[in-house]
């Protein structure tokens, strides 16, 4: 179901347009979401989740990942040209690339929400817990 859109997508940021591929956005989503996780499969965890938000809200991934609130990494809109740099400096931004251009795997069991174990979140209650990776726990 991945594959590489050829849809450019814009982060605008004081008259500077940053642009970047869908697959780009969705590696440094992964990394600046979960790349300090080593667990195994938590880089394909977060995928999973931005994958099926796309698939049930019928956009394209960087969509997703860009949505206002979807993923703190992002909530910064004036940040966003500096964010994307530092993922792709990030020593597992290639891995994370791969991820995104590769088959979807399912090590959620579906999720489309996660958070920390740190955290505690106000929607958390009201969905089911699939599994933990890592720090962090994932929903649906």
């Amino acid at each position: 179901m991945n594959k590489l859109i050829l849809l450019i997508c814009a982060i605008t940021c004081a008259n500077v347009t940053y642009s970047a591929t869908d697959a780009e956005i969705v590696a440094a989503t992964i990394i600046l979401e979960a790349g300090g996780e080593y667990s195994p499969n938590a880089l394909r965890a977060v995928n999973e989740v931005i994958q099926n938000r796309a698939m049930k809200r019928r956009i394209a991934p960087s969509e997703v990942c860009l949505q206002r609130l979807q993923f703190s990494c992002w909530n910064n809109q004036a940040k966003r040209p500096a964010l994307l740099a530092k993922a792709q400096r990030h020593p597992r931004y290639s891995q994370a690339l791969q991820i995104a251009l590769s088959a979807p795997t399912n090590y959620t069991n579906g999720a489309d929400h996660y958070h920390a174990d740190y955290c505690n979140p106000y929607w958390a209650k009201s969905m089911t817990a699939t599994v933990k990776i890592g720090r962090h726990i994932f929903y649906k």
